[in-house]
C-alpha cells in the first residue's frame, strides 16, 4: 500500500484522469491519504479524513511511509486558523501558503512534523471542540467567499464543502457531498425545532439532494449559492429578498451534534 500527503495549498482532485474533467474536490495542505492507482501523469486517492476519492496530477503527488501515514492516523487534529497564512522553514525560506482549515501535521510547540522533518510554525492554529459555537464561528468565516464546484477554501467554496469545513472546527468529520452528509444525524420535523448548528437540505426537482446549509438564530441560512451568503429560510426552502422569491426548495433537516 503506498500513502500520500499534500504539501501544496491546495490540490484540485479531478473525477477523471484528466485536466479536462471536473474538479470534485479539494486538497488542503497536510491532509493525507492512501493511493489507490497510479497512471503515468495521474494518481487516484482516497482521503483519509472523509473517504472521498479522485484523481490528482502525478506532478502533486508527495509519497509518505507507512509508519508517518499511522502516525497522522493516530494524531489530534490542530488547524490553521486564519483565512490565508503561509509556512516557511527555520531559514525563513518559504514553503507554502496555509489556508483557513488546513490540518497542522503532528502539531506541537510551535511547530509541525512534515514526513521526518520539524517546521516551526507561529501562525495561529485551533484545536478542535465539540461545541456549536465552533461550527457558526467557522461557517461565518467563510461568508463572502465566492461559490467553487469542488472547493474547499475561503478562495473558492461549495455548499457541501461549506458545511464539512466547519464541522471539522467542532471535530465533526462529514462526508464530502450534500446526498452524503444528509444520511447523517437526526432527522428534524420542524423548523422550530431546529438550533443553529443545525443542516438543512434542499432537492431539485427529480428529488435528489444538491444542496445544504447551516441553521442560524432566527430562521436564517447561511450557505454557498453564487458566493457564501445569508438568507432566510422557511417550511418551502431559502428565500432570497432581493429577488423576492425562493431558491431552493427545503427537503429536510438533520441535527449533527
Amino acid at each position: 500500500m503506498k500513502y500520500g500527503i499534500c504539501k501544496m495549498a491546495s490540490v484540485p482532485m479531478r473525477a477523471e484522469p484528466s485536466d479536462r474533467s471536473e474538479m470534485v474536490n479539494q486538497l488542503l495542505f497536510g491532509e493525507h491519504y492512501t493511493v489507490l492507482e497510479i497512471h503515468p501523469k495521474w494518481v487516484r486517492i482516497q482521503l483519509a479524513h472523509d473517504a472521498y476519492e479522485g484523481w490528482i496530477d502525478i506532478k502533486q503527488f508527495d509519497a509518505i511511509d507507512t509508519a508517518y501515514f499511522e502516525t497522522l492516523q493516530a494524531q489530534s487534529p490542530v488547524f490553521s486558523n486564519l483565512l490565508i497564512d503561509s509556512l516557511h522553514n527555520e531559514k525563513g525560506d518559504f514553503l507554502t501558503m496555509l489556508l483557513y482549515g488546513s490540518p497542522l501535521p503532528v502539531f506541537k510547540e510551535n511547530s509541525l512534523l512534515f514526513g521526518s522533518v520539524r517546521i516551526p510554525f507561529s501562525g495561529e492554529s485551533s484545536v478542535p471542540q465539540k461545541k456549536r459555537e465552533n461550527i457558526i464561528q467557522a461557517a461565518h468565516t467563510y461568508v463572502g467567499a465566492p461559490y467553487l464546484w469542488g472547493g474547499r477554501t475561503p478562495l473558492g467554496i461549495d455548499c457541501s464543502g461549506l458545511t464539512q469545513m466547519a464541522y471539522r472546527f467542532a471535530g465533526i468529520s462529514l462526508p464530502r457531498d450534500a446526498s452524503q452528509q444528509a444520511l447523517v444525524g437526526e432527522v428534524l420535523s420542524f423548523i422550530e425545532e431546529a438550533v443553529p448548528g443545525d443542516l438543512a437540505f434542499f432537492d431539485n426537482v427529480e428529488g435528489q439532494i444538491t444542496h445544504v446549509g447551516i441553521l442560524l438564530h432566527n430562521n436564517h441560512i447561511l450557505h454557498a449559492s453564487g458566493q457564501v451568503r445569508i438568507d432566510l429560510l422557511d417550511q418551502s426552502g431559502i428565500y432570497d429578498q432581493k429577488a423576492n422569491r425562493h431558491t431552493h426548495k427545503l427537503r429536510l433537516m438533520k441535527r449533527i451534534i
